[in-house]
Protein backbone atom coordinates (compact mmCIF):
# COMPACT_ATOMS: atom_id res chain seq x y z
CA UNK A 1 0.00 0.00 0.00
CA UNK A 2 1.59 3.19 -0.93
CA UNK A 3 1.99 5.57 1.58
CA UNK A 4 0.01 8.02 0.64
CA UNK A 5 -2.93 6.41 1.96
CA UNK A 6 -1.82 6.63 5.37
CA UNK A 7 -4.22 7.82 7.73
CA UNK A 8 -3.14 9.36 11.15
CA UNK A 9 -4.75 8.51 14.17
CA UNK A 10 -6.53 11.66 14.74
CA UNK A 11 -5.97 13.55 18.51
CA UNK A 12 -9.13 15.35 19.81
CA UNK A 13 -10.23 18.62 18.73
CA UNK A 14 -9.59 20.18 22.15
CA UNK A 15 -5.61 18.49 22.84
CA UNK A 16 -5.32 20.33 19.18
CA UNK A 17 -6.40 23.73 20.54
CA UNK A 18 -4.91 23.48 24.06
CA UNK A 19 -1.42 22.87 22.40
CA UNK A 20 -1.52 25.38 20.30
CA UNK A 21 -2.18 27.42 23.21
CA UNK A 22 0.44 26.30 24.69
CA UNK A 23 2.53 27.42 21.21
CA UNK A 24 5.99 25.28 22.08
CA UNK A 25 7.42 21.75 22.15
CA UNK A 26 10.88 21.83 23.92
CA UNK A 27 12.39 18.23 23.16
CA UNK A 28 15.75 17.28 23.45
CA UNK A 29 18.30 14.72 22.15
CA UNK A 30 16.68 14.80 18.84
CA UNK A 31 19.87 14.53 16.07
CA UNK A 32 17.94 15.21 12.85
CA UNK A 33 19.73 11.58 11.03
CA UNK A 34 18.57 9.56 13.85
CA UNK A 35 15.67 7.63 13.17
CA UNK A 36 14.31 10.14 10.40
CA UNK A 37 13.83 12.68 13.19
CA UNK A 38 14.30 15.59 10.40
CA UNK A 39 11.45 14.75 9.01
CA UNK A 40 9.30 13.85 11.79
CA UNK A 41 9.93 17.28 13.52
CA UNK A 42 9.13 19.22 10.56
CA UNK A 43 5.94 17.18 10.19
CA UNK A 44 4.78 18.10 13.13
CA UNK A 45 5.70 21.73 12.95
CA UNK A 46 3.95 21.91 9.32
CA UNK A 47 0.74 20.03 11.11
CA UNK A 48 -0.14 22.03 13.40
CA UNK A 49 1.76 24.99 13.84
CA UNK A 50 3.71 24.86 17.07
CA UNK A 51 7.32 25.59 17.94
CA UNK A 52 9.87 22.86 18.30
CA UNK A 53 13.07 24.16 20.50
CA UNK A 54 15.44 21.34 20.20
CA UNK A 55 18.29 20.88 23.41
CA UNK A 56 21.51 18.90 22.96
CA UNK A 57 20.57 17.07 20.29
CA UNK A 58 23.41 14.74 20.81
CA UNK A 59 22.63 13.87 24.55
CA UNK A 60 23.01 10.60 25.98
CA UNK A 61 19.35 8.80 28.16
CA UNK A 62 21.20 9.72 31.22
CA UNK A 63 21.73 13.62 29.90
CA UNK A 64 17.93 13.43 29.26
CA UNK A 65 16.92 12.30 32.66
CA UNK A 66 19.07 14.75 34.50
CA UNK A 67 17.84 17.41 32.25
CA UNK A 68 14.22 16.67 33.82
CA UNK A 69 16.05 16.77 37.22
CA UNK A 70 17.23 19.92 36.89
CA UNK A 71 14.75 22.45 35.87
CA UNK A 72 11.93 20.35 37.91
CA UNK A 73 11.14 24.43 39.18
CA UNK A 74 11.94 25.62 35.66
CA UNK A 75 9.04 26.44 32.77
CA UNK A 76 12.04 28.20 30.22
CA UNK A 77 13.36 26.83 27.41
CA UNK A 78 16.06 24.35 29.60
CA UNK A 79 13.26 22.42 30.55
CA UNK A 80 12.25 19.20 28.39
CA UNK A 81 8.58 18.27 27.95
CA UNK A 82 9.29 14.80 26.45
CA UNK A 83 12.32 12.34 26.27
CA UNK A 84 13.54 9.54 24.43
CA UNK A 85 15.44 7.03 26.24
CA UNK A 86 16.40 3.62 26.57
CA UNK A 87 13.75 0.92 27.68
CA UNK A 88 15.82 1.02 31.26
CA UNK A 89 15.55 4.44 31.60
CA UNK A 90 11.77 4.14 31.45
CA UNK A 91 10.90 2.17 34.66
CA UNK A 92 13.84 4.06 36.59
CA UNK A 93 12.48 7.45 35.98
CA UNK A 94 8.85 5.93 36.61
CA UNK A 95 10.17 5.05 40.08
CA UNK A 96 11.40 8.16 40.31
CA UNK A 97 8.59 10.69 39.68
CA UNK A 98 10.08 12.05 36.70
CA UNK A 99 7.25 11.12 34.22
CA UNK A 100 3.49 11.53 33.65
CA UNK A 101 1.42 9.46 32.16
CA UNK A 102 -0.61 9.25 28.93
CA UNK A 103 -2.43 6.59 26.67
CA UNK A 104 -2.27 7.51 22.83
CA UNK A 105 -5.31 6.66 20.84
CA UNK A 106 -3.21 3.89 19.09
CA UNK A 107 -2.29 2.41 22.68
CA UNK A 108 -4.37 -0.70 21.84
CA UNK A 109 -1.85 -1.83 18.92
CA UNK A 110 1.15 -1.61 21.00
CA UNK A 111 2.67 -5.06 22.02
CA UNK A 112 2.41 -5.15 26.04
CA UNK A 113 5.45 -6.10 26.36
CA UNK A 114 6.98 -2.90 25.04
CA UNK A 115 4.79 -0.11 27.19
CA UNK A 116 3.97 0.43 30.72
CA UNK A 117 0.55 -0.39 31.90
CA UNK A 118 -0.46 2.69 33.48
CA UNK A 119 1.26 4.94 30.12
CA UNK A 120 4.27 6.05 32.18
CA UNK A 121 6.61 5.24 29.41
CA UNK A 122 5.94 3.44 25.34
CA UNK A 123 8.17 2.03 23.52
CA UNK A 124 8.86 3.86 20.20
CA UNK A 125 11.22 2.42 17.65
CA UNK A 126 13.98 -0.78 18.08
CA UNK A 127 17.29 -1.85 16.39
CA UNK A 128 19.94 -4.23 16.26
CA UNK A 129 23.98 -3.23 16.71
CA UNK A 130 25.98 -3.16 13.72
CA UNK A 131 29.63 -1.99 12.82
CA UNK A 132 29.23 0.95 10.63
CA UNK A 133 32.45 0.63 8.35
CA UNK A 134 34.27 3.44 6.04
CA UNK A 135 35.42 0.87 3.33
CA UNK A 136 37.70 3.60 1.71
CA UNK A 137 40.11 2.81 4.88
CA UNK A 138 39.36 -0.14 6.06
CA UNK A 139 39.60 -2.83 3.40
CA UNK A 140 38.68 -6.36 5.56
CA UNK A 141 35.37 -5.43 6.62
CA UNK A 142 35.00 -7.24 10.15
CA UNK A 143 32.21 -9.76 10.39
CA UNK A 144 31.80 -10.51 13.94
CA UNK A 145 33.08 -9.00 17.59
CA UNK A 146 36.45 -11.14 17.88
CA UNK A 147 37.32 -10.08 14.41
CA UNK A 148 37.42 -6.34 16.16
CA UNK A 149 40.74 -7.29 18.34
CA UNK A 150 42.24 -7.78 15.21
CA UNK A 151 45.70 -5.74 15.25
CA UNK A 152 45.08 -4.46 11.52
CA UNK A 153 42.03 -2.42 13.51
CA UNK A 154 44.63 -0.18 15.28
CA UNK A 155 43.51 3.18 16.35
CA UNK A 156 40.05 2.00 14.25
CA UNK A 157 37.19 1.21 16.31
CA UNK A 158 34.85 3.44 18.47
CA UNK A 159 31.82 3.49 20.47
CA UNK A 160 28.71 5.84 19.23
CA UNK A 161 28.57 7.27 22.97
CA UNK A 162 29.83 7.75 26.24
CA UNK A 163 29.08 3.89 28.07
CA UNK A 164 28.34 5.62 31.46
CA UNK A 165 25.62 8.06 30.19
CA UNK A 166 24.73 6.23 26.47
CA UNK A 167 22.02 3.61 26.19
CA UNK A 168 23.66 2.83 22.82
CA UNK A 169 27.21 2.58 24.11
CA UNK A 170 26.01 0.63 26.99
CA UNK A 171 24.01 -1.77 24.45
CA UNK A 172 27.35 -1.48 22.20
CA UNK A 173 29.34 -3.36 25.71
CA UNK A 174 26.11 -5.63 26.86
CA UNK A 175 26.33 -7.08 23.27
CA UNK A 176 30.34 -7.81 23.08
CA UNK A 177 28.85 -9.72 26.50
CA UNK A 178 26.53 -11.63 24.54
CA UNK A 179 28.56 -12.22 22.04
CA UNK A 180 31.82 -14.17 24.60
CA UNK A 181 28.95 -16.48 25.25
CA UNK A 182 27.48 -15.46 28.67
CA UNK A 183 23.69 -15.79 30.04
CA UNK A 184 23.49 -13.79 33.28
CA UNK A 185 22.60 -9.96 32.44
CA UNK A 186 25.53 -9.11 35.28
CA UNK A 187 28.52 -11.44 33.38
CA UNK A 188 27.07 -10.03 30.08
CA UNK A 189 27.97 -6.91 31.49
CA UNK A 190 31.10 -7.91 33.13
CA UNK A 191 32.32 -9.87 29.84
CA UNK A 192 31.37 -7.27 27.62
CA UNK A 193 34.01 -5.34 29.94
CA UNK A 194 36.52 -7.23 29.54
CA UNK A 195 36.24 -7.68 25.54
CA UNK A 196 36.13 -3.40 25.85
CA UNK A 197 39.67 -3.70 28.16
CA UNK A 198 41.17 -6.15 25.87
CA UNK A 199 40.15 -3.39 22.64
CA UNK A 200 41.00 -1.12 24.59
CA UNK A 201 44.76 -2.55 25.55
CA UNK A 202 45.34 -3.52 22.11
CA UNK A 203 44.97 -0.06 21.34
CA UNK A 204 42.26 -0.45 18.38
CA UNK A 205 39.79 1.54 20.68
CA UNK A 206 39.79 5.74 20.14
CA UNK A 207 37.88 7.04 22.91
CA UNK A 208 35.96 9.62 21.06
CA UNK A 209 32.36 9.74 20.54
CA UNK A 210 31.99 8.16 16.69
CA UNK A 211 29.76 9.77 14.24
CA UNK A 212 28.52 10.50 10.35
CA UNK A 213 31.63 12.72 10.16
CA UNK A 214 34.45 11.29 12.49
CA UNK A 215 33.33 8.05 10.11
CA UNK A 216 34.02 9.74 7.13
CA UNK A 217 37.48 11.95 7.84
CA UNK A 218 38.77 8.35 9.09
CA UNK A 219 39.43 9.03 12.58
CA UNK A 220 37.27 6.41 13.80
CA UNK A 221 36.88 3.90 10.96
CA UNK A 222 34.60 2.08 12.57
CA UNK A 223 32.02 2.83 14.56
CA UNK A 224 29.61 0.21 17.10
CA UNK A 225 26.13 2.10 16.72
CA UNK A 226 22.93 1.10 15.91
CA UNK A 227 21.26 -0.41 12.58
CA UNK A 228 19.60 2.35 11.57
CA UNK A 229 22.43 5.16 12.42
CA UNK A 230 24.58 3.37 10.08
CA UNK A 231 22.08 3.40 7.57
CA UNK A 232 21.11 7.13 7.89
CA UNK A 233 24.75 8.18 8.09
CA UNK A 234 25.66 5.87 4.85
CA UNK A 235 22.69 7.69 2.79
CA UNK A 236 23.89 10.94 3.86
CA UNK A 237 27.74 10.36 2.71
CA UNK A 238 26.50 9.33 -0.31
CA UNK A 239 29.27 7.11 -1.15
CA UNK A 240 32.23 9.89 -0.56
CA UNK A 241 33.68 7.81 1.39
CA UNK A 242 31.53 4.35 0.55
CA UNK A 243 30.13 2.87 3.86
CA UNK A 244 29.18 -0.74 4.91
CA UNK A 245 26.86 -1.71 7.67
CA UNK A 246 27.13 -4.53 9.18
CA UNK A 247 25.08 -6.96 11.42
CA UNK A 248 27.29 -9.12 13.24
CA UNK A 249 27.27 -12.96 13.12
CA UNK A 250 27.08 -13.28 17.09
CA UNK A 251 25.86 -10.70 19.74
CA UNK A 252 23.33 -9.42 17.75
CA UNK A 253 21.56 -7.29 20.30
CA UNK A 254 17.61 -5.34 19.60
CA UNK A 255 17.42 -2.53 21.69
CA UNK A 256 14.14 -0.68 22.02
CA UNK A 257 13.62 2.99 23.10
CA UNK A 258 11.03 4.48 24.67
CA UNK A 259 9.17 7.85 24.83
CA UNK A 260 7.91 9.86 27.88
CA UNK A 261 6.29 12.73 29.01
CA UNK A 262 8.05 14.71 32.15
CA UNK A 263 5.89 15.17 34.72
CA UNK A 264 7.43 18.89 34.82
CA UNK A 265 6.64 19.49 31.13
CA UNK A 266 6.09 22.92 30.51
CA UNK A 267 3.75 22.39 27.47
CA UNK A 268 1.70 19.10 28.57
CA UNK A 269 -0.87 19.30 25.88
CA UNK A 270 1.99 20.05 22.86
CA UNK A 271 3.94 16.72 24.51
CA UNK A 272 0.44 14.46 24.29
CA UNK A 273 0.14 15.91 20.61
CA UNK A 274 3.53 14.88 20.23
CA UNK A 275 3.22 11.80 20.94
CA UNK A 276 -0.55 11.13 18.82
CA UNK A 277 2.16 11.98 15.93
CA UNK A 278 4.79 10.06 16.61
CA UNK A 279 2.27 6.65 17.13
CA UNK A 280 0.25 7.40 14.36
CA UNK A 281 0.33 5.29 11.23
CA UNK A 282 2.24 8.63 9.74
CA UNK A 283 4.98 9.06 12.82
CA UNK A 284 5.85 4.89 12.46
CA UNK A 285 6.47 5.12 8.93
CA UNK A 286 8.23 8.09 9.12
CA UNK A 287 10.84 6.23 11.98
CA UNK A 288 10.62 3.41 8.92
CA UNK A 289 11.82 5.84 6.75
CA UNK A 290 14.60 6.32 9.03
CA UNK A 291 15.70 2.60 9.36
CA UNK A 292 13.90 2.43 12.55
CA UNK A 293 12.04 -0.39 13.02
CA UNK A 294 8.48 0.88 14.92
CA UNK A 295 6.68 0.04 17.59
CA UNK A 296 3.44 -0.51 15.46
CA UNK A 297 5.70 -2.49 12.96
CA UNK A 298 3.41 -5.64 13.03
CA UNK A 299 0.50 -3.70 13.35
CA UNK A 300 0.66 -1.98 10.47
CA UNK A 301 2.51 -5.25 7.92
CA UNK A 302 -0.82 -6.73 9.17
CA UNK A 303 -3.04 -4.13 8.04
CA UNK A 304 -0.38 -3.61 4.93
CA UNK A 305 0.52 -0.44 5.64
CA UNK A 306 3.92 -0.57 5.00
CA UNK A 307 5.49 0.78 2.17
CA UNK A 308 7.34 -2.43 0.03
CA UNK A 309 9.94 0.41 -1.07
CA UNK A 310 10.94 1.06 2.32
CA UNK A 311 11.40 -2.66 3.79
CA UNK A 312 13.47 -3.35 0.17
CA UNK A 313 15.90 -0.54 2.34
CA UNK A 314 16.68 -2.64 5.12
CA UNK A 315 19.06 -5.08 5.67
CA UNK A 316 17.68 -8.99 4.87
CA UNK A 317 15.33 -9.51 7.12
CA UNK A 318 17.10 -13.32 8.32
CA UNK A 319 20.33 -10.98 9.97
CA UNK A 320 17.31 -9.79 12.38
CA UNK A 321 16.71 -13.44 13.44
CA UNK A 322 19.41 -13.85 15.44
CA UNK A 323 18.31 -11.01 17.78
CA UNK A 324 18.39 -11.12 21.81
CA UNK A 325 15.60 -8.96 23.55
CA UNK A 326 17.09 -7.92 26.39
CA UNK A 327 14.48 -8.04 29.17
CA UNK A 328 14.10 -5.05 31.17
CA UNK A 329 15.42 -6.76 34.46
CA UNK A 330 18.53 -7.96 32.28
CA UNK A 331 19.43 -4.32 30.89
CA UNK A 332 19.01 -2.96 34.31
CA UNK A 333 21.68 -5.83 35.83
CA UNK A 334 23.82 -4.84 32.40
CA UNK A 335 23.72 -1.63 32.50
CA UNK A 336 24.56 -1.16 36.10
CA UNK A 337 27.81 -3.37 36.14
CA UNK A 338 28.71 -1.47 32.51
CA UNK A 339 28.07 2.14 33.60
CA UNK A 340 29.53 2.06 37.16
CA UNK A 341 32.74 -0.11 35.98
CA UNK A 342 33.46 0.98 32.91
CA UNK A 343 36.31 3.48 34.30
CA UNK A 344 38.01 0.73 36.74
CA UNK A 345 37.42 -2.21 33.80
CA UNK A 346 38.41 -0.53 30.64
CA UNK A 347 39.66 3.37 31.70
CA UNK A 348 38.89 4.81 28.33
CA UNK A 349 37.37 8.76 28.60
CA UNK A 350 34.83 8.63 26.14
CA UNK A 351 34.11 11.95 24.74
Amino acid sequence: MASSTIVAAEPSAELIAAAKKEGTLTTIALPHNWCGYAEVISTFKAKYGLEVNELNPDAGSGDEIEAIKANKGNTGPQAPDVIDVGLSFGPSAKKEGLLQPYKVSTWASMPDSAKDPEGYWYGDYYGVLSFVVNTDIVKNVPKDWADLKKSEFANSVSLAGDPRASNQAVQAVYAAGVAAGEMDAAKIGEAGLKYFAELNNAGNLVPVIGKSASLAQGSTPIVVAWDYNGLSWKDSLKGNPPVEVVVPQSGVVAGVYVQAISAYAPHPNAAKLWMEHLYSDEGQILWLKGYCHPIRFNDLAKNGKVPKELLDKLPPANLYAKAVFPTLEEQDKGKTAITTKWDSTVGANVK
